[in-house]
Formats: C-alpha cells, sequence, structure tokens
C-alpha cells in the first residue's frame, strides 16, 4: 500500500475553485507516495477525521498568512490572504505535531509549519531586510536562481548537501523561529530556508519550491522520497 500524502491547497474567492499546482500531486507520485488533495474550505471539525485518513501532510504554497495569527499588524506590502485557509492549515498541522505524524512543508507550507509552534514571519523582505537577495524570481520555475547552504548533520544537509541552488518565489520568511524547530537553511543574505523539528521523527520546512526542481536535481527527488519514507 502506497502512503496517503495529503496536501493542502488553496481558494480563489471570485471563481470558488479550489486549486494545487500539478506539480505537488506529480513530486509526491514519484517519490512513491498517493497523493490526496484536501479542500482549505473544509469545516474545521473535520480534522481529526482528515489525519486518520491520511499517513502524511504536506504543506503546499500559496498566499500571504494573517498577521493577526502571529501578533503582528499587517505592513503595506502584505498580499492577499485566505482566512479560511489559514484556520484549517493551522488546525491541521497543531494537530499533526500533536500526533507526530511526518509534515513537509513548502513556501508558505513552511511559514505555516513555524505559525502553528509559536514562530513569527518576516512579513515583507525587501522592506525590512538590508541588503536581501531577489526572492521572486523571474526565469522558470524550475530553474534555481540562488544558493542556500544548509546545516551540518541536519536532515536538508544530509538530503541535500552542503550547498545548493534552489527556486524562489516568495516575499515572506520565516522569522523568530519557534521553540520546537532549528533553522537548518539559509540562503547568502540569512534569510531563512528552511526548518526542521528537534522535537519530532519527520517535521520539515523548506521555503524554496522542491516541486517544480524534483525532475531536474536527484536531490530534490530525495527530499521527497525521504518524506514519503517517513510515512510509510
Amino acid at each position: 500500500m502506497l502512503p496517503i500524502i495529503g496536501i493542502t491547497s488553496s481558494y480563489d474567492g471570485g471563481s470558488g475553485r479550489i486549486l494545487l499546482s500539478h506539480y505537488y500531486i506529480e513530486a509526491v507520485e514519484a517519490a512513491g507516495g498517493l497523493p490526496l488533495v484536501l479542500p482549505c474550505i473544509l469545516p474545521e471539525d473535520h480534522v481529526e477525521q482528515i489525519l486518520n485518513s491520511i499517513d502524511g501532510l504536506l504543506l503546499s504554497g500559496g498566499v500571504d498568512v494573517d498577521p493577526l495569527l502571529f501578533g503582528e499588524e499587517p505592513l503595506p506590502a502584505m498580499g492577499d490572504i485566505c482566512p479560511r485557509r489559514d484556520r484549517l492549515e493551522l488546525m491541521l498541522t497543531r494537530r499533526a505535531l500533536a500526533l507526530n505524524m511526518p509534515v513537509l512543508g513548502i513556501c508558505r507550507g513552511v511559514q505555516i509549519l513555524n505559525i502553528a509552534a509559536g514562530g513569527k514571519v518576516i512579513q515583507d523582505i525587501d522592506s525590512t531586510m538590508k541588503g536581501a537577495l531577489k526572492h521572486q524570481q523571474q526565469a522558470p520555475r524550475w530553474y534555481g536562481t540562488h544558493t542556500i547552504r544548509t546545516l551540518p548533520g541536519s536532515k536538508l544537509a544530509t538530503i541535500l548537501g552542503e550547498e545548493m541552488v534552489v527556486n524562489t518565489f516568495h516575499h515572506q520568511a520565516v522569522g523568530e523561529v519557534a521553540e520546537a524547530f532549528e533553522v537548518s537553511a539559509w540562503a547568502l543574505d540569512g534569510v531563512v530556508e528552511g526548518i526542521e523539528s528537534k522535537k519530532h521523527r519527520y517535521v520539515l520546512g523548506v521555503q524554496s519550491h522542491p516541486e517544480c526542481m524534483w525532475n531536474h536535481d536527484p536531490r530534490i527527488l530525495g527530499l521527497f522520497r525521504s518524506f514519503i519514507q517517513a510515512c510509510k
């Protein structure tokens, strides 16, 4: 039996559509998992049943997280938010952490992971960080445009190596890191590119979009395979 991976989705309020890029589905399938798309507008009282139905949780990318959820007022550069998605994902993540379920967070997902555990997010890199690199690339989604370095001995270092070039599509990033996590990857300007739990068997988040790169770099496919293996 393939491990079932619940993948969170986005919601377009204008069209009423539930959205998820095919890249996530293909990456999970290529790594040996069975992807199950989780509508982000499900009632919050379904959280327990959802988690009982999956073997691992993948938190996908998407719009900004409401800063009120981590104790801050919105800055002018804040983008769109989706309150229903915020609430459901935070509940799913907190319960998954309590159950010691494997979790992989991607882009927005790494931020949700950090917030769920008590951390904060940098609302806008360009306006709050001096000397920041370009973190919203104008290049194909599969193409890496900046370098990250990993923490020696971390899961990410074991999977990706000491250094690699990744893609980047974000204006926010992990800020104050939750106590349960450690930073395991950085961009050369200091922006957090990866965190992993010090308490759970497999809880990891990356700021890049590896789902777009897995078929261009075997190390990226190795990231998804390590997650799927933890879900078995």
